[in-house]
Parts: structure tokens; sequence; C-alpha cells
């Protein structure tokens, strides 16, 4: 497994990485939250648990899905440097209709709700930092519904690769082919394609 790095590094790290925070903060930050370790293939959310924690990645990824009717469709990655949680869940009152699995050996910081309620109450550049992040999701989810509505799956392989190019070395290929809505078997012949060309 991975050796667990210093809360305090990582919410430097955090902080050179999305916006400034304050030391007084970054000690808050320390103190309201915890690094935990999830093996490769462990589940973080089950489908109909209140998931109300916020994880941020510090090394491995995290798949969100959806499993419905036996079949499995990936809504989202988090890879190191992003934020990753059960949004139906942590932003409303609703079980979370997704399970979260870690991908890879993975170390996150984990942080509950009221305790990121709290520090943005108390401290202008957690809200700020807030702004960003949430401003950074909605694009990239923006980006993939006008993805799936109007690209190629030529297109959204390729794009995926310019965005995140070792995502083949680290992620299942049948994981990536639900993330971009298309085949397993469309997947192989637009690679077998981008390696002939």
């Amino acid at each position: 497994m991975i050796k667990l790095p210093a809360k305090e590094e990582i919410i430097q790290n955090l902080s050179n990485y999305y916006c400034p925070l304050s030391q007084e903060t970054m000690q808050e930050f320390a103190a309201r939250s915890s690094v935990h370790q999830y093996a490769k293939g462990e589940m973080m959310v089950h489908e109909g648990q209140f998931a109300h924690d916020l994880y941020y990645v510090v090394e491995g990824s995290v798949r969100v899905y959806y499993l419905k009717d036996g079949r499995d469709t990936t809504d989202w990655f988090a890879f190191e440097n992003e934020f990753v949680s059960a949004l139906v869940s942590f932003f409303g009152t609703e079980a979370s209709p997704h399970y979260m699995e870690a991908v890879e050996d993975t170390v996150v910081l984990r942080i509950h709700r009221e305790q990121v309620y709290g520090m943005m109450d108390a401290f202008r550049d957690v809200e700020r930092l807030s702004n960003v992040v949430l401003t950074k999701t909605l694009l990239q989810l923006q980006h993939r519904v006008v993805s799936i509505q109007f690209e190629t799956a030529q297109q959204r392989y390729k794009n995926l690769l310019a965005v995140r190019p070792d995502i083949t070395q680290r992620v299942p290929l049948t994981h990536i082919a639900s993330y971009l809505g298309i085949t397993l078997e469309t997947l192989s012949r637009v690679r077998s394609l981008k390696t002939k060309g």
C-alpha cells in the first residue's frame, strides 16, 4: 500500500494547486479533516448510502458509477488533485444513487460536509476555494454532456487522452468505454484506428 503523507503537506499542495489558503485556514483544515487509504477495488460509497463526505484525491483514482438493471455506467473519474463526492447526497438530503470505488490504491483527504460548511462560514479563502472547485467541476460536467451529444466516439476518446494521457494505463478499458458512452468493441476499434494513424 501507499505510504500516507502528512496532512499538512497535503493541504499545502491543495493550496498551491487551487488557491492560496492562509496558515490559519490550513491549520483548521488539518484539524477538521482526516487522511484515508483505500485499496484498489474498495468501495468508498454504496448506492443508497447517505454520503456526506468530500474527498480530495492525493494519490490514485476514484470512479463514480451507477448500477442499473445489472448495467454498470461510469459517470465520473477523479485523479490526483481533484475533489470527488457522492454529489446528490453531499449537497442534498437524498441517499446516493451512485457507487464510488477506488480504481487504484488510493489516498484521500476526507472531510465531512458540516466541517466544509463551517469553514466556509469562518474563512473567506475556503469560500473562494469551494467556488473554484465547483466551477471546475461544473465545467467538466458540461463538457462531458456536450461531448456525448455532439462528438463522435473517436473525438471523445481523443479529447479524453488530451486531458488524461495515462488513463488507459490506470483505468480498465470497460470503465473508459462506459464513461465515453460507447461499447468496449467501439473503443477497441477507435484505439486500433489511433494506433494505425
